[in-house]
């Protein structure tokens, strides 16, 4: 693993992050995050999945490692946009309140936690 392979990982991420939540999300994707159980957000997350599937394939990673890791951002993205669909509907925030756009910059600010770790756990991996 090279310090270039690793900026190239995070930079396919961050894009894989704005496509995934800018370009490919639907209005089913959208509607209702409030609720627990949401075909949308789980979709949503599985975009997402893929997307990093794509990435870590891209870089050469095995994929053994893959697997069990994208599994896990699923689960983790998934309950991230929940909290925000949750607490967005429970306080009828909309985009005209600072609270929503707060609440966008948490969500968003896990999201890119999520991939720090992700990331370590690559490396971790290639140093083994």
């Amino acid at each position: 693993m090279s310090y270039s392979t690793l900026l190239i990982l995070l930079c396919l991420l961050q894009i894989k992050h704005m496509l995934a939540d800018y370009f490919l999300q639907t209005r089913m994707m959208l509607d209702g995050r409030g609720q627990y159980l949401h075909l949308g957000r789980f979709l949503h997350a599985g975009i997402h999945a893929v997307g990093s599937l794509l990435a870590f394939v891209l870089v050469g990673t095995a994929f053994a490692f893959i697997l069990p890791v994208i599994l896990l951002e699923w689960a983790v993205h998934f309950h991230i946009d929940w909290w925000k669909g949750r607490h967005t509907a429970d306080l009828k925030l909309t985009p005209a309140d600072a609270g929503y756009w707060r609440a966008s910059g948490v969500d968003q600010a896990l999201h890119q936690f999520t991939y720090v770790g992700m990331i370590w756990l690559w490396l971790m991996a290639a140093a083994a």
